[in-house]
């Protein structure tokens, strides 16, 4: 090493030793390249939510919401493709362990009557301050759920592998009480 060092030019360094990428550092970048918008909730409850309604969730990107959404990543002769699809969107409805999963987007709310036909919730309880630290609002937190499969050569060999990426959106909703009183027939 010493006679390469006193061969090299005065100030030069010797070259550094060239890094192996793994496949799966390769797919890891490939993974951080797409594009993966959080998800834009959306619910029929317009401004206030009601113990017993139902409430229509869907989440509203437009065709980035639900994939394919593909990303390429090359190092020298390797390269990797990975390709995203949305294959499920988990809701977070505010009261403790309600959740609601939903294999898809949803359906957008356009004045239907009844429940959601695929992604709906109905509280049973209201958003009292003394349930929700003091805020009186209930948070709901949509995590849209993306299968990630990835593919391509490295080191002249196919490689392939899957992953789920978990990205979160978040927005408030009061929920209150309508009570009826029935005062006696006349």
């Amino acid at each position: 090493m010493d006679a390469l060092l006193a061969e090299l030019p005065a100030g030069a360094a010797p070259a550094p030793a060239t890094a192996v990428i793994t496949p799966e550092a390769l797919a890891a970048r490939a993974v951080e390249l797409l594009t993966l918008e959080p998800p834009v909730l959306s619910t029929s409850a317009v401004g206030t939510g009601f113990v017993g309604l139902p409430v229509w969730l869907w989440i509203d990107n437009g065709p980035a919401a639900t994939g394919p959404v593909s990303a390429t990543a090359t190092a020298g002769a390797a390269q990797v493709t990975a390709t995203a699809r949305l294959s499920a969107v988990e809701w977070s409805m505010g009261p403790p362990g309600e959740r609601v999963h939903c294999t898809g987007p949803g359906t957008p709310w356009t004045g239907q009557e009844g429940p959601s036909p695929d992604c709906g919730y109905v509280y049973a309880q209201r958003s009292l301050p003394e349930r929700t630290d003091g805020s009186g609002i209930w948070t709901i937190t949509a995590t849209a759920v993306w299968t990630v499969t990835w593919s391509g050569i490295s080191g002249g060999v196919p490689v392939a592998g899957e992953q789920r990426v978990l990205v979160p959106a978040s927005t408030t909703l009061p929920v209150a009480e309508v009570q009826v009183l029935v005062a006696g027939a006349r």
